[in-house]
């Protein structure tokens, strides 16, 4: 039976723009909510309700899905409802200095704890100095210090009284007060010693000896007296200090009763006040504030004032220092120091109590970042480390810090493509231990009416939150049919959301420069032919070569052995179809089926077992009764740079079928599908870019009314074809088959029927594959027939 080509309802959707109920998309609420992901929704629903350990989220899908706008978007709908976290502020620890304190404060409460400290540094700066500044602070200081200067010259006085009563004297000496031998009040020198005799010299020894040790023993009295009075005298001073600041420190703590860390805080720094008040002695420095005073600022670490519900921050460039915040350093006089003020905040800290976004390929280019992030996630807290643990040039600190880990509460969601999910799956023994909720999402989805109205309200958002022209709603039907261009099959539309985002952006430019204010399905088709413009240079200049025959591609007549295949160049940015020449020959021989660019090492894997399925086939269909004996040779002709995949592998099974048969093929026929050992004719990738490759070939050269292309039945549906080809085929000038099986292909090519196999074997008469059986037979009786000849000649050469 004849095969008929498609019809052209067959090959392209036409979204119905009548079925809109709007105008223009400016009727329409701009849409807040995921697009035509129902499983990943429900998943990522789930990671963010579950608060239990390591329901992190990984989202699986493809770039240009529009997952991470979607994803940041829907998570913000879900944290407005969410409590506010709470501010981080770090403050000197007068306990253990190099370990900063963290105070977890309500949202909002540690700008103005922060300010509040300030305003109580200011108070400490401007009383205590004051209370020092009076006429009973400095009596009571002066009393104590004439108090101790009588009791000290009393004593002395007793030790120079016991002194003198025996010729000696206190005398001031460069090493202190000592004892020493006058005379008529004058200090004995040393001929005066050597001139006595030894009996006096011993006697003059003991006595200053004796002097020595009372006097010594009276200086340790005068410090103890001193001591004594030191402390009366700082006593005074706590208690004039005391009592200068305790209405400030009576107001701090009532202001934050119950909030016992920071509490234990003001205790601490009001005691570290009283023991250091010469810290708040007026200074010559031009700023007028000590370095010393820096202990009692704070650094306000996280302030969530104006934070809207829980945070949802997106961290574009993952590294350590990006994720957990840095120490900074200052060089003071050649050296590196630091102090808790210079600790900054981290996308881990702005995220803390809500949701941190990051691309999974990005995070991992920084293994540091990554192993650390594991860390953080399974100890619940985050720790911020020096520089120079990750930077090998960073300069020594000569003052270190360990600030306090900060506990941490928030949900990561990992965004990356399905093959890096399973690789760290698999690799990385934590990942599924931290990342327990995987949230797929698709590449499209169903066109339904529902699908199509969502489509039209992404354009209504887009032209909303962008300021863009709206779309009328022919406009929008022309951006559906894109999306099922884009989603490679008529029954779903495309998930990828930036690539349509693109097109409404482009649409909405062009309807500007024709001077519309609102987008018509012109200026849709418009966008889509300027895009294609601006990205298919190669593909023209591919088309100039065969237009012009430095590459050969005949689309008219009929030759033996020769098949247009349908190859697919992908540039990253564009992909078009490309024709090429697939030619065989076939000979005596045992060799089978060598293929020319295997041979050469320029094919593939997939591409060499497509070979290998091909013999198969002719096995199984040829040699039930006889040896299959042939060689054949085949080729993509003009091909110099490698080929792979299997969807040329029926075009080579036509190419070999019409040599074997001896059968010519009409060349205005191109074809692509893979062939199983069955001869059944598999789907393949890109079929509308390779059917619209081959009728822009035809196209240039005129079409002649018997052109077209040969798919699978099972591509059909996938047809979304550009509307100059579907033009054509309704004009019935371009013709585009459907074939599920070889028979049905080598029938269109050829015009002669394959053949049904009879009962014994055999082929009907005057078919194609009657024709191909009667050749390999010929070729196996013409290579036994040869390879007798030969032993007969080898036999008379041996009788010689």
């Amino acid at each position: 039976m004849p095969i008929t080509p498609l019809t052209p309802d067959k090959l392209r959707f036409v979204c119905d723009a009548n079925q809109f109920e709007f105008a223009t998309t400016a009727d329409l609420t701009p849409r807040t909510t995921i697009i035509g992901q129902p499983r990943g929704t429900r998943a990522i629903e789930f990671g963010m309700g579950i608060q239990s350990h390591g329901y992190n989220i990984y989202a699986l899908g493809q770039m240009g899905t529009g997952r991470a706008t979607a994803l940041e978007r829907f998570l913000q709908n879900h944290a407005v409802k969410m409590l506010r976290p709470t501010d981080w502020l770090y403050v000197h620890n007068f306990q253990t200095p190099h370990q900063p304190q963290a105070l977890e404060l309500a949202a909002g409460e540690g700008k103005l704890f922060q300010e509040r400290m300030g305003r109580l540094l200011a108070d400490l700066q401007n009383e205590l100095p004051r209370a020092f500044d009076t006429d009973s602070y400095r009596d009571a200081v002066r009393d104590m210090r004439v108090q101790f200067e009588r009791q000290r010259d009393e004593l002395l006085r007793q030790t120079q009284a016991q002194a003198s009563q025996v010729g000696f004297a206190l005398l001031n000496t460069p090493s202190g007060l000592v004892a020493g031998p006058v005379r008529e009040g004058q200090p004995l020198t040393i001929q005066d010693v050597q001139q006595m005799t030894p009996e006096q010299q011993l006697v003059l020894e003991q006595e200053q000896l004796r002097l020595n040790e009372a006097l010594e023993e009276t200086l340790d009295e005068v410090r103890l007296l001193e001591s004594q009075a030191r402390t009366q005298v700082e006593q005074i001073d706590r208690e004039v200090a005391a009592a200068a600041i305790k209405h400030c420190f009576t107001q701090m703590r009532g202001m934050y009763e119950g909030k016992t860390a920071v509490l234990t805080y003001l205790n601490a720094l009001h005691d570290d006040v009283l023991n250091s008040l010469d810290t708040f002695a007026p200074t010559d420095d031009e700023d007028g504030q000590s370095p010393d005073l820096r202990r009692y600022e704070v650094n306000l670490l996280v302030n969530n004032a104006d934070t809207e519900g829980a945070p949802v921050i997106m961290e574009m460039n993952p590294t350590y220092f990006n994720l957990f915040g840095r120490i900074e350093y200052e060089m003071i006089n050649g050296m590196a120091t630091t102090h808790f003020g210079n600790i900054k905040c981290g996308a881990l800290h702005w995220a803390n109590g809500g949701f941190l976004l990051l691309y999974a390929a990005d995070l991992l280019k920084y293994p540091d970042a990554w192993d650390a992030l594991k860390r953080a996630l399974k100890s619940a807290q985050i720790l911020v480390q020096q520089p120079n643990m990750f930077n090998e040039n960073a300069p020594v600190l000569a003052k270190s810090l360990s600030p306090e880990p900060i506990p941490l509460h928030v949900k990561i969601v990992l965004l990356g493509n399905p093959e890096l999910y399973y690789a760290l799956y698999h690799r990385d023994e934590e990942f599924s231990e931290l990342f327990k909720v995987r949230a797929d999402f698709d590449s499209r989805m169903p066109r339904t009416p529902e699908g199509e109205l969502a489509y039209a309200e992404f354009v209504a958002t887009r032209c909303h939150e962008e300021n863009l022209r709206h779309f009328d709603k022919t406009a929008v039907a022309k951006v559906v049919e894109y999306g099922a261009r884009l989603a490679e099959e008529k029954g779903y539309l495309s998930t990828r959301f930036g690539a349509i985002a693109d097109l409404v952006r482009e649409a909405s430019f062009w309807a500007g420069t024709n001077g519309r204010s609102l987008v018509t399905a012109t200026d849709v088709a418009q966008a889509i032919e300027e895009r294609t413009e601006r990205n298919n240079h190669v593909e023209k200049r591919i088309q100039e070569s065969i237009l012009k025959n430095s590459i050969f591609i005949a689309t008219d007549g009929e030759v033996i052995g020769q098949v247009n295949g349908l190859t697919i160049i992908d540039l990253g940015d564009y992909a078009f179809g490309q024709p090429g020449r697939i030619t065989a020959r076939t000979y005596m021989g045992e060799d089978g089926v060598v293929h020319i660019e295997r041979q050469t090492e320029m094919s593939g894997p997939i591409h060499d077992k497509g070979l290998l399925t091909l013999m198969g086939y002719l096995g199984g269909t040829y040699a039930r009764n006889q040896p299959l004996s042939l060689s054949a040779s085949l080729t993509f002709e003009q091909n110099y740079g490698g080929i792979d995949g299997d969807s040329a592998s029926s075009t080579e099974l036509y190419a070999l079928l019409s040599s074997l048969a001896e059968l010519p093929i009409q060349q205005g026929i191109a074809v692509t599908g893979s062939v199983n050992q069955r001869g059944e004719v598999q789907p393949i990738g890109g079929v509308n870019e390779k059917i619209e490759g081959f009728f822009k070939i035809c196209a240039a050269r005129g079409l002649t009314g018997s052109q077209g292309v040969l798919i699978p039945a099972s591509n059909v549906d996938e047809l979304m074809l550009d509307e100059a080809v579907v033009t054509a085929v309704s004009a019935n000038q371009f013709h585009i088959w459907s074939i599920t099986t070889v028979d049905e292909g080598i029938e269109v090519l050829t015009g002669v029927p394959a053949g049904m196999r009879n009962p014994d074997g055999s082929y009907l008469e005057g078919t194609v594959h009657q024709l191909v059986q009667d050749r390999l037979l010929k070729l196996a009786l013409d290579l036994k027939s040869f390879g007798h000849e030969g032993d007969d000649n080898e036999d008379e050469e041996k009788e010689d």
